[in-house]
């Protein structure tokens, strides 16, 4: 008896956790049809004439321990999320939710096992790798007005950098449907989500009817790894600056993330210039 007390539910055992997600899926479905968000659900194939920002990423990491297949079905899993994604317009004052777009990530629908983080560790899961696509939607709202309404953060070290570091190119966890991802069209004008992917490449836009009046940038401060006991973690600090388009000031500075990501990589590849 004393052995259960010490544990959570969800950790007796894999059943317990089944049951627990479960539990949390139902209780997010109660939660969106009983709130006062409109969530955007309408789709155009016609692009809005403006560019807000675009983005890029490769979708397979190659790296020593990474297992490719997992990679594969990762990019799998983020063109058929971003077939639903694609082209949906958040007209003033709707919420864009990730899983409410999305939907369900089941093997009947195509989903193939990626890596997913469960219980601060990597493992094997259906639709797994689709924090990719949610962090590169985030990546998107950063670079504009719209407000971020629901956020979760996981490692932001879970590959080596491929090239210069960017800020942001991980971090957003999402997880059906419980942990999602959500941002408001506080604007007046339409705004408009774009995703595709070419071959190992997904390709995002985020589109508006007429050009803000500020730009934004994405700025990352302090970056380096140390190490806290046995464990090496990435630590940083990312903000969001906007700046008039007019005459160049620097309207506003925002912290967006107090970066302390545990490193989910082979230690040895943390590059030794950036270790304190």
């Amino acid at each position: 008896m004393l052995w259960f007390k010490d544990k959570l539910f969800c950790d007796i055992s894999p059943t317990c956790y089944k049951i627990s997600l479960q539990k949390e899926i139902v209780k997010r479905h109660i939660k969106n049809h009983l709130s006062e968000e409109k969530f955007s659900k309408e789709k155009s194939q016609e692009k809005l004439p403006n560019l807000v920002y675009s983005h890029s990423s490769n979708m397979i990491k190659r790296a020593p321990g990474v297992d490719l297949t997992l990679q594969y079905n990762k990019a799998i899993n983020i063109k058929l999320a971003s077939e639903k994604i694609n082209g949906i317009i958040i007209h003033p004052g709707e919420v864009f939710s990730f899983w409410e777009t999305v939907g369900k990530t089941s093997k009947r629908r195509g989903y193939k096992e990626g890596r997913v983080i469960r219980k601060n560790k990597l493992v094997a899961g259906t639709g797994g790798g689709l924090c990719n696509l949610g962090n590169t939607v985030h990546l998107l709202v950063l670079h504009s007005p719209l407000e971020v309404t629901e956020f979760h953060s996981h490692s932001d070290a879970l590959a080596p950098d491929e090239g210069g570091r960017v800020p942001f190119s991980a971090g957003t966890s999402v997880s059906y449907n419980n942990i999602d991802f959500k941002f408001k069209n506080n604007t007046d004008q339409d705004v408009q989500l774009l995703l595709w992917c070419e071959e190992e490449t997904l390709f995002a836009e985020l589109r508006s009817e007429r050009e803000f009046p500020e730009s934004y940038k994405i700025v990352e401060e302090d970056h380096h790894f140390q190490k806290e006991g046995e464990k090496f973690f990435r630590v940083s600090k990312i903000y969001k600056e906007s700046t008039n388009k007019e005459n160049g000031d620097v309207v506003e500075k925002t912290l967006v993330w107090d970066n302390h990501s545990e490193v989910m990589f082979d230690y040895d590849l943390i590059p030794k210039a950036q270790i304190r």
